[in-house]
């Protein structure tokens, strides 16, 4: 049964308060009515589009990029803290996809991933030591993918951050990285660090 109007605008409201990246799509399958309901909803409570929503959030969460130029930065990053928190957002194209199966290529979301684990580090040189990566479930061509990355140990001249990318609250690629801070800390030395670390665990 469908919820009344009042109360489904208030839990609307809530929900995309909690979830600025949420779709209209996404929010009309979660309350069960069409797409030109969710947008009736969102003018009524002066709520912005998804596009209008994302430009609000990057320009109020944003340190500047450090070790990567704009373009190249895989994915639109919206939110970065330096050595704590990031999320940037990639739609994927048609280009993107296999042609025989729709399924988007697993590097794409490597790629954007990657990108943001070396984005959220502050430093100017800023090198990947090693990944452990988990694809979850198939992307494809018009799927929003938002990935958020968390610093969650760092030591000297390295750091490891967490990377998970969702597509509408489903986790579709999950990842760990070792990145290397500074130009003069050689990856050798970082990889015979993280394995004594880990020996003494």
């Amino acid at each position: 049964m469908k919820k009344p109007k009042h109360i489904r605008k208030s839990e609307l409201k809530e929900t995309i308060e909690a979830d600025p990246f949420i779709t209209d799509e996404a929010l009309a399958e979660r309350f069960s009515v069409s797409i030109q309901t969710i947008r009736l909803d969102r003018m009524e409570l002066q709520i912005p589009e998804l596009r209008e929503r994302i430009k609000s959030v990057a320009k109020g969460h944003h340190d500047d990029v450090k070790a990567l130029t704009d373009d190249e930065v895989i994915g639109e990053v919206v939110d970065l803290e330096l050595d704590e928190t990031a999320i940037s957002i990639m739609e994927i194209t048609s280009e993107q996809v296999f042609s025989r199966n729709g399924i988007a290529r697993g590097h794409h979301m490597f790629a954007q991933a990657n990108s943001l684990a070396v984005a959220i580090i502050n430093n100017e040189f800023v090198v990947t030591g090693s990944a452990k990566v988990r694809f979850s479930q198939p992307v494809k061509a018009g799927d929003r993918v938002i990935a958020k990355a968390k610093v969650v140990k760092t030591d000297d001249g390295w750091s490891v951050v967490e990377v998970t990318s969702t597509v509408d609250h489903s986790v579709v690629f999950s990842g760990e990285f070792i990145m290397s801070r500074g130009q003069a800390i050689e990856m050798e030395n970082v990889s015979n660090k993280m394995r004594r670390k880990g020996d003494r665990q």
